[in-house]
């Protein structure tokens, strides 16, 4: 009878221990939800890939500056995530000033960067965090 009351009291105790033991640990940050520096990076990269290869967006990023594209969008993707970067371009009023950017092609790109994100395994409650983020500069991007 003591062995089996013994046995319930490690059982009970180590049950506690590994309760207290998922409480205690953080949250992850959206930015390690995304696979901080090196899922955000392949992120990037395959939602470039689909955006040139997307015929309402294709057409707007003929002209740009393929390299600093991918730093900027790296950088603005890291800062908005909660990550230790900081965004060195432009604003986006700036960025797609004279660019005729409407709605479909926005809604377009939106859909790209999902895409991208689910490729990559990004939990969809993290792809939602982050889009909406970048939700507000729809206002700064479509001028069409």
């Amino acid at each position: 009878m003591r062995a089996m009351s013994a046995q319930r009291t490690a059982i009970f105790t180590l049950s506690i221990l590994a309760l207290s033991a998922c409480a205690s640990a953080p949250p992850r940050t959206l930015y390690e939800q995304l696979g901080s520096q090196q899922g955000v990076a392949k992120i990037v990269d395959t939602f470039v890939e689909l955006l040139l290869a997307d015929p309402l967006v294709m057409d707007t990023l003929k002209d740009t500056e393929m390299k600093r594209f991918h730093r900027t969008l790296n950088e603005q993707f890291c800062v908005l995530s909660g990550g230790p970067c900081t965004y060195t371009g432009d604003s986006m009023k700036e960025v797609h000033q004279g660019f005729d950017i409407n709605n479909a092609a926005f809604n377009a790109l939106v859909e790209d960067l999902q895409k991208a994100m689910a490729l990559h395994g990004v939990p969809s409650r993290a792809q939602n965090k982050l889009l909406a983020k970048l939700a507000p500069m729809q206002r700064e991007i479509v001028n069409k």
